[in-house]
């Protein structure tokens, strides 16, 4: 029994990994339960204030903690780095696009949107390095699931003159065509994880942990493995402005690393490069690297904003 959320995209994903277990394993009964999580359940807040960590994953794991599903899928990027003794990441599916994309109402590019312009979403990381690389445009909560995020920037009359939201959830959804622009990396990088898919199960299940090694991209593993150790050793969630992106290349990586300021006017950017069996250390470094140009500072002020 395989539980997720009951989102569109949650779905998607949950049967995309069904169907590669169903691959590897056809005489295995597969079949799916969908659970409301608190990040579900609280719409009208905004993401930071319900805590960030783990509000779209903690109620899937009391269902794996009873037995009542035997694996969960979550989006990487929404599942805390720590995670409790009695859980396992069985795999990480091969990764989609890690980077985020502006959908605009008229069609303009990030730099091109008028001073005074209002760009949708509930992300401290989105909202700082918009403002870094935009200081004239106001940003606002958004949340809902992504179809309808979409729709509230195509009301007439509404909020928003452009939104971000992350490609790979578009492209799974089929929504690429709705994409203004695909942000880069130096002016949007990603949250820690992002476009990657996380099969939690029990640690005391290796039956189960072996179905998933079957199913585990190790290049996906390793790139995100060393995104959630610079995010750990920071001590930061997604409701802080902190971003990663792990590049693998043969057997080596390139590890980028930025903390913003809660406004973006102070940006801090890391990058270091080494083997990949040596993610975790890599991305660990990282953040010391990050640390000592006055990340805690900044995400010690981030904090209390939202607090605040």
């Amino acid at each position: 029994m395989i539980g997720t959320r009951r989102s569109r995209l949650a779905l998607w994903q949950t049967e995309h990994v069904a169907a590669r277990l169903r691959a590897q394993y056809p005489d295995v009964e597969i079949t799916l339960q969908t659970l409301v999580t608190q990040g579900d359940r609280l719409l009208d807040t905004p993401l930071p204030a319900l805590g960030g960590k783990g509000v779209f994953t903690a109620d899937l794991e009391t269902a794996l903690r009873t037995g009542q599903i035997d694996l969960a899928v979550h989006s990487l990027k929404d599942l805390p780095t720590e995670l409790s003794e009695e859980f396992a990441i069985g795999a990480v599916l091969e990764r989609g696009s890690p980077y985020d994309a502006l959908l605009s109402r008229d069609g303009q590019g990030l730099m091109a949107l008028p001073v005074g312009a209002t760009v949708g979403t509930s992300s401290p990381r989105r909202v700082a390095q918009v403002k870094a690389a935009r200081p004239d445009l106001f940003t606002s909560s958004l949340r809902g699931n992504v179809p309808t995020r979409i729709e509230k920037l195509r009301r007439p009359g509404g909020p928003y003159d452009a939104i971000v939201l992350a490609v790979a959830g578009l492209e799974r959804l089929g929504l690429r065509n709705d994409i203004t622009e695909t942000l880069p990396p130096e002016v949007m990088l990603p949250a820690p994880g992002q476009g990657a898919l996380a099969v939690q199960c029990r640690a005391g299940d290796r039956a189960v942990q072996e179905m998933l090694e079957r199913i585990d991209h190790p290049d996906s593993r390793r790139a995100t493995a060393a995104e959630r150790a610079f995010l750990r050793r920071l001590d930061a969630g997604c409701h802080l402005p902190v971003a990663a992106l792990g590049v693998v290349e043969g057997e080596s990586m390139v590890l980028l690393g930025r903390v913003c300021s809660a406004d973006g006017r102070r940006v801090i950017d890391v990058r270091a490069a080494g083997p990949v069996r040596d993610a975790e250390a890599l991305g660990h470094d990282l953040a010391g690297q990050a640390l000592e140009r006055g990340a805690a500072e900044l995400l010690a002020a981030a904090e209390g904003a939202v607090a605040r």
